[in-house]
């Protein structure tokens, strides 16, 4: 569709929320003055407190559009699709609240960007609705912010400096680690997904096992991921602690979608400690959350302690920050990347959802369709992008 045959070119979703909130900020401090957006949610009154705060610093928002709706509501979901170029959404837990959202993009042929960290949600997805956006065009991308960008992009821009130091091109297998560190508090929101996560092993691995049985294979190159073991990194100085997160499954994705990658790649994911004490830590607290998700009333204990809407202060995400390493080798050639910023969780995570909206309704991106991962559907626009935001993409 002709992009003036749509009101907005970028519609966020879920902007009343805690994270949703600060995306709404970024883009009104950083999107071009002449971009037709919109917020999106169910409360037209919050709507409108949020956009009153907006206007504060730049009183030309304060006929910013609302649009009504729930996410429960497929008609006005399907409303909000057809009026704009791309759908950033920040209302979670998504396999609760996310399904119908993404089926309206699809079938409208809207792009869709949100920030989920639950493979159960973006494999269920795949198999409902990766089809209809492949026929309307749509580009479906999860995982827009710290889950998984930096550790997408991060391995993208690994694979274009060892291809330089060889010369051009990859023709043997890479085998590649990416190593996280940070410093950050967490949300309200981030807590229930994750719990969420944890207590749905069963229904994960069935919407995995779903997946692989259609999703199509590359043809004379194969990409994965690997989990790791506990060891100490001689090379990085850090103990390394397998993560159980998206992130490794969405690299892998890119890897199988894109030939530079090489004819075999594998990757590993881990958190880096400085000390065996604090991963030792983490591998306790990451044991004991999983065993209480199973545990329905602990479960709704510690959801109830830890409500959604809230986060870290101002002041204390200004103290933090990340980075990730990543090693790559490719026969007797290795090369170090770091990718590093602030706070990953929220305010990083806003800046990269909203500039991921921003590069799909205005950059000249691949000709690409379906459920596609931020590296294969934006690449070097959104690395550019993010470059110019903040976020340090750097040979080591």
């Amino acid at each position: 569709m002709a992009d003036t045959a749509r009101p907005y070119d970028v519609v966020l979703f879920g902007a009343t929320g805690f994270t949703g909130g600060l995306t709404a900020d970024y883009l009104a401090a950083h999107a071009p003055a002449d971009l037709r957006w919109a917020l999106a949610g169910r409360s037209e009154a919050k709507l409108a407190a949020v956009r009153d705060h907006l206007a504060v610093a730049q009183p030309r928002l304060a006929d910013l559009p609302l649009l009504v709706a729930d996410a429960r509501d497929p008609e006005a979901l399907a409303e909000v699709a057809r009026t704009t170029k791309v759908v950033a959404t920040t209302v979670g837990p998504y396999i609760e609240h996310g399904g119908p959202l993404v089926a309206a993009c699809a079938a409208a042929g809207t792009d869709y960007v949100d920030l989920t960290g639950e493979p159960e949600f973006v494999d269920r997805t795949y198999v409902e609705h990766n089809a209809a956006a492949e026929g309307s065009g749509a580009r479906i991308v999860h995982s827009c912010g710290f889950d998984s960008i930096p550790h997408d992009l991060g391995a993208y821009f690994t694979i274009q400096e060892l291809a330089r130091e060889l010369g051009g091109e990859i023709t043997a297998p890479v085998t590649m680690r990416g190593v996280v560190r940070s410093r950050a508090g967490f949300s309200g929101g981030t807590f229930h997904s994750a719990l969420t996560a944890f207590s749905r092993a069963r229904q994960m691995k069935e919407a995995s096992t779903a997946r692989r049985r259609m999703e199509p294979r590359p043809e004379g190159r194969r990409s994965r991921a690997v989990a790791g073991r506990p060891r100490r990194d001689g090379e990085l100085g850090y103990w390394l602690l397998p993560l159980p997160t998206i992130d490794p499954f969405v690299v892998a994705r890119s890897g199988a979608a894109l030939p530079s990658y090489g004819p075999a790649f594998t990757y590993s994911h881990y958190a880096g400690t400085k000390t065996l004490r604090y991963a030792a830590g983490g591998a306790v607290g990451v044991t004991g959350l999983t065993l209480a998700a199973q545990v329905p009333p602990l479960r709704n204990a510690l959801l109830k302690r830890v409500p959604q809407g809230e986060g870290p202060s101002a002041g204390r995400r200004e103290k933090s920050w990340f980075t990730v390493d990543f090693v790559a080798s490719s026969g007797s050639t290795e090369v170090r990347t770091r990718v590093s910023g602030g706070d990953p969780g929220y305010t990083e995570t806003a800046k990269m959802l909203a500039e991921s909206a921003l590069c799909l309704a205005l950059d000249d991106n691949p000709n690409v369709a379906g459920q596609v991962t931020t590296a294969t559907a934006m690449g070097d626009a959104l690395l550019l992008r993010l470059e110019r935001a903040g976020i340090s993409f750097e040979r080591r």
